[in-house]
């Protein structure tokens, strides 16, 4: 491998440490054919019929990946952040399908390209890659999951907000995400998820046990939407 390519690889390594356990031979192919791409905040990585073209890890920065209503509201699936890859690039590649949802770079980001067929082949061919691929794949999946139980059992996102305006005291809850899930009747995935949203968005401090309102007129506004 040449320098350049080497580094890419080690620093892929970095934020993805299973990668250093594929076979020599396999990282000497990846360092030869993979590229190290970089996307400047704002760009649409892929949209609703798009093709597949690469498996990407990201290195640096985030991807949001999202779906949009006739009406036009946005839901947020999943950010993919350092380490991590997209599962819905990862069905299309397995599937031959296209996408059917928008990929945006939240920030600027870097990430490492690997092309379709260099993934089937790995797929095919390195244990330790298939692992890498499906673990990250089986993590989005119930990632997804916990999404569908936060639609399906009605807004889930409002009834925190207004859960933590009538718990709070002086801007201050003491609560556990287990203990308000259990409060709201969801999984505690679920409300962490939306907590880091709310934090996210300037609504909240999350802290060891407790959660410090920090827009107390913007979250009472968001729950009464």
């Amino acid at each position: 491998m040449t320098t350049g390519l080497a580094n890419s690889i080690r620093r892929t390594i970095k934020v993805m440490p299973l990668l250093a356990e594929l076979k020599p031979a396999d990282l000497t192919k990846l360092g030869q054919i993979a590229q190290l791409v970089e996307v400047p905040a704002g760009t649409v990585i892929f949209r609703p019929g798009s093709t597949c073209e690469n498996y990407l890890i990201v290195l640096q920065g985030t991807v949001r990946t999202s779906i949009t209503s006739e009406n036009g509201r946005e839901i947020v699936l999943y950010r993919v952040e350092a380490g991590q890859t997209c599962v819905l690039t990862t069905s299309c590649l397995l599937a031959d399908s296209k996408y059917d949802t928008e990929g945006t770079a939240e920030t600027d980001v870097v990430a490492l390209a690997i092309p379709r067929v260099l993934f089937s082949e790995l797929l095919g061919t390195s244990e330790k890659f298939r692992q890498l691929a499906f673990s990250t794949f089986s993590d989005r999946l119930h990632g997804l999951i916990v999404l569908i139980n936060e639609i399906s059992f009605g807004h889930l996102d409002t009834r925190l907000a207004n859960y933590l305006t009538s718990k709070a005291t002086d801007n201050l809850l003491e609560a556990t995400h287990q203990s308000i899930a259990t409060n709201l009747g969801s999984a505690r995935e679920a409300v962490s998820r939306l907590l880091k949203e709310f934090e996210r968005k300037g609504f909240v401090k999350l802290d060891r046990g407790r959660i410090i309102i920090t827009a107390s007129s913007d979250l009472q506004n968001y729950a009464n939407k």
